[in-house]
């Protein structure tokens, strides 16, 4: 289906009419409904992967044949129901520019979808096996492989393995916190329940490489929603333009939470539009399972809370047109972010606690623009909405998109951001030869990280997208407009004030992948596509020159990431003397080895241990691969003085003692023989704090063991 966005027909207050050219018949365009259907079908299948796997979480039953059994007719339900709804009749949209809406080619349709699965190929190939914990990514495959092998939360300490009292032990570590006799794994549980499903499928090997696939269906929700508001025929330049950035990339070789909420907003705000173009019972369940896929972000990534604010004013919107998709709407919405409330409140509590100085403000500004808009409603409720194309509001809106992305432009000659001191980045700085600042965030760069990964002539078409479309949905020309302005607009603005992350990248561009770059990059393509419209009106330029235009401004927007990803260089050799080589991290594998790695290591310990930790190297990245992937009690000591307790209540209990250190000479001085059980060398993510990643940097870590004597 194709988008319109000038007719006054899609105004958000006038009623639509019917758009199909005279003569066509109803399911004229099965390229269209095909594309529809495809771009928004990972995401309920996802949907229905978590709406099955937190009940059976929380109750203590996740494992594969329940999971199947609850999954497989869930899944159908909601994508029969789909298929249901948008195979109807509906109103097509055209493309900017348009008189009526065009047939949707096959090309586009053959260009998306090889996109994508090159796309996911290409990542799939350079995938890193992330399961030693230092960042989230092996944090999540560790959450996912416990409730894989144990189908519960939250995670026995074993205090019992280890006969001494729980006052000289200790069961933290990095993203796993211990509370009471058990130890709680931080973040959301929406990834790792994806995550399972790999781990019960192939084991780790196809776990830390199930991001590819992820991250392939977020570069094809994003060509659906650019086919639904610009026109089928930009759809495959949009998602080459994702596929090409360096964030999508990074996010997509890491089990990062991003692609996953990337594909279930995406396609949450694919249903939506999907719903305006239809009336009565297909309008409410497009709507419904909308709200369900948006809010089900939160189940995913606690942001995904900030994600979803915007559709409270938007279902005021709703209700005062009286448009049938308001109900289901705010049910489907209430229902998905209650599984993440749900989550959050019995599984991850410890992680809101630690998130509450964000997480705090977001609620509060939930309740006062919940509150703002049930009076907005009350009050106009007889009258309906405003007229505002009678103002000066449309003229006013057009200049807040220019004024905030000037305001970020300029902000890093205007502004300094400090924070909390943090020794990490005192660290960064070190490693990037800059001046030991330890309370810097550099958050006054974020603009300027968009630009480092899709360009200026990206950023600069949506801003001028953004404020055509800011002025048309306030004269009520652009109602599919509305809510993915709403959105992504609020997501862009919110980010890059305040992007709430360690700024050091790429780790820190992790948070553009769900909603900055997809909105930049719709927003600019639409610019384009508008451009060249209005380029067709002036009648001046023949459709040969108007083409190379064209050509030249996707290239535009598509070479500057491509340049920061690959980074293509001119060296000597070849047939003609001089070759281009390509030295960018898209062909730059990270952080390999590590699964064997493990494996040997747990190859190496007793089946009987009861394992310490001697040093924070050890335990900080090691200890829950241990409990999880070993399968063996682990603990690190309050005091080190206690060593020598410790395992002699391991020996009264009949267990063997096992000590681990990063170095032999920690080992030492409680004799017994000790021998290296791993030994890794493998290349790791840079820290780069004010300019795009280049290279990677060497990673080492080691482990010696040893089994004192009696």
């Amino acid at each position: 289906m194709t988008a319109q966005t000038d007719g006054a027909s899609a105004g958000i207050s006038a009623r639509p009419v019917r758009s199909r050219a005279a003569g066509s018949r109803p399911g004229a365009d099965p390229a269209g409904r095909f594309i529809r259907l495809l771009t928004v079908g990972p995401a309920l299948l996802a949907a229905a992967w978590l709406l099955t796997g937190l009940p059976l979480l929380l109750l203590g039953h996740f494992s594969p044949l329940p999971m199947l059994l609850a999954w497989i007719p869930v899944a159908l339900v909601l994508v029969l129901l789909a298929v249901r709804c948008l195979s109807g009749q509906g109103r097509e949209r055209a493309a900017p520019g348009a008189a009526t809406p065009a047939r949707t080619p096959l090309w586009s349709v053959g260009a998306l979808l090889v996109t994508a699965a090159a796309f996911g190929a290409d990542q799939f190939a350079y995938h890193s096996q992330q399961i030693i914990v230092q960042r989230d990514p092996a944090s999540y495959v560790e959450f996912g492989n416990w409730i894989a092998r144990h189908g519960s939360l939250p995670i026995p300490d074993d205090l019992a393995a280890f006969g001494a009292p729980a006052r000289l032990l200790t069961f933290f570590s990095p993203a796993f916190d211990p509370v009471g006799h058990a130890i709680a794994p931080q973040f959301m549980a929406g990834l790792p329940m994806t995550l399972a499903a790999g781990f019960w499928a192939g084991g780790v090997s196809t776990a830390v490489a199930m991001n590819a696939v992820l991250a392939a269906c977020g570069v094809l929700a994003l060509g659906g929603l650019a086919a639904r508001l610009v026109g089928p025929r930009w759809a495959p330049l949009a998602a080459l333009i994702l596929a090409a950035s360096l964030p999508e990339q990074f996010t997509a070789r890491s089990d990062f939470s991003e692609p996953l909420a990337q594909i279930i907003f995406l396609g949450g705000l694919c249903l939506v539009i999907d719903s305006l173009a239809h009336d009565g019972a297909r309008a409410r369940w497009l709507a419904a399972l909308g709200g369900l896929t948006i809010g089900l972000t939160l189940l995913v990534r606690i942001d995904g809370a900030s994600d979803l604010l915007p559709l409270i004013p938007y279902c005021g919107l709703l209700l005062l047109q009286r448009r049938p998709q308001a109900i289901p709407l705010i049910i489907g919405t209430v229902v998905g972010g209650g599984y993440g409330a749900v989550d959050g409140l019995v599984l991850s509590r410890p992680y809101l606690r630690i998130v509450e100085g964000s997480l705090v403000p977001l609620i509060l500004i939930g309740f006062v623009l919940l509150a703002a808009t049930v009076i907005a409603v009350l009050a106009r409720w007889e009258r309906g909405l405003p007229a505002w194309h009678d103002t000066w509001l449309p003229r006013v809106a057009a200049w807040v998109p220019v004024a905030i992305m000037a305001a970020l432009f300029v902000r890093p000659w205007v502004q300094t951001v400090h924070g909390p001191a943090s020794s990490v980045v005192a660290d960064f700085q070190r490693e990037d030869h800059l001046p030991v600042q330890p309370t810097r965030l550099y958050y006054e760069l974020s603009l300027h990280w968009v630009i480092w990964y899709v360009g200026v002539p990206a950023v600069l078409l949506a801003t001028i997208g953004a404020a055509v479309l800011a002025r048309r949905c306030l004269l009520g020309r652009a109602r599919e407009w509305v809510l993915p302005l709403l959105c992504l607009g609020w997501i862009i603005t919110a980010t890059l004030l305040r992007p709430g992350i360690i700024p050091d990248q790429p780790w820190a561009s992790r948070r553009l992948v769900p909603g900055v770059l997809p909105g930049v990059i719709v927003l600019a393509v639409w610019a384009l596509a508008w451009l060249t419209s209005r380029l067709g009106r002036l009648g001046r330029i023949s459709g040969l020159w108007r083409g190379v235009i064209v050509a030249v401004l996707a290239a535009a927007l598509v070479l500057p990431a491509a340049q920061t990803s690959f980074r293509p260089v001119l060296r000597s050799g070849g047939p003609l003397g001089i070759r281009v080589a390509f030295t960018g991290l898209a062909i730059r594998p990270t952080y390999q080895g590590e699964i064997q790695a493990v494996q040997r290591m747990c190859a190496a310990l007793p089946a009987d241990a009861s394992v310490i930790m001697l040093d924070r190297r050890t335990s900080a990245p090691l200890e829950q691969v241990v409990r999880g992937m070993c399968g063996l009690p682990v603990t690190a000591l309050r005091h080190r003085w206690t060593v020598a307790e410790v395992i002699r209540d391991i020996r009264r209990i009949g267990r063997q003692p096992v000590l681990l250190a990063a170095t032999r000479k920690e080992l030492s001085r409680f004799g017994g023989p000790s021998r290296q059980i791993m030994d890794l060398r493998t290349r790791a993510d840079a820290h780069t704090l004010i300019t795009p990643p280049r290279t990677t940097t060497r990673l080492s870590i080691t482990v010696w063991m040893s089994e004192p004597a009696a």
